[in-house]
């Protein structure tokens, strides 16, 4: 559990999950999802805290994407705490573009976003695993793509000492109790309940 210190900026990064339809032209806009829940339970169990919370996910995004624009929307914004959610589309464009992203390549880019996190801030970092749902778009296809992409965050958390919450078991161990499409309609994009899991998760690692 990371203890947050009072004025903490956290960063949060990602794609279309994160973003959550923010308004980028509002750099205070925290979009519609997990991120926004995640500012709103910290304000409530925590006002002493009063952390300053940033969301930079971009929909569509890889995992190359957010290596190509660390500089601007990580390093510069000088995070204190940063949460990492990137890989689903790295798995999904092999399905729906025939544009694949080796996991040797999906490995080389969260390296290089976290060794640059190391080197240029002080930040603690949490790794969000990437997930799927077995519902809408997703076939059983997609797993076997994505699951060496979730190893490889697990991995690479430990090896650049960040934390890791594990969202994708997280999320299929609700199956026994719930439909899939109860947490994401189209196996990818969070329902609200999918969002608020996502962000007790992160809560919890956060404040306790």
């Amino acid at each position: 559990m990371i203890q947050l210190a009072p004025g903490s900026r956290i960063l949060f990064q990602g794609d279309s999950i994160t973003d959550a339809g923010r308004e980028y032209s509002d750099p205070a806009s925290l979009g519609r999802g997990y991120v926004l829940m995640t500012a709103g339970q910290l304000a409530l169990r925590r006002p002493d805290l009063n952390p300053a919370c940033i969301n930079r996910g971009i929909s569509g995004n890889r995992s190359g994407d957010l290596v190509a624009r660390w500089t601007v929307d990580a390093i510069n914004l000088r995070p204190d705490v940063v949460s990492l959610l990137i890989g689903v589309n790295d798995t999904w464009r092999r399905f729906d573009r025939n544009d694949p992203t080796p996991v040797e390549h999906y490995i080389d880019h969260v390296r290089t976003l976290l060794l640059r996190l190391r080197a240029e801030t002080s930040a603690r970092v949490v790794v969000l695993e990437p997930f799927l749902l077995p519902c809408g778009h997703v076939t059983p296809e997609w797993r076997s793509d994505l699951d060496p992409k979730r190893s490889a965050a697990r991995a690479l958390a430990e090896e650049y000492q960040a934390d890791f919450i594990p969202l994708d078991d997280l999320f299929r161990a609700r199956l026994a109790e719930t439909p899939a499409a109860h947490w994401a309609g189209d196996g990818v994009h969070p329902t609200p309940a999918g969002h608020a899991l996502i962000a007790d998760a992160l809560v919890r690692h956060l404040v306790g």
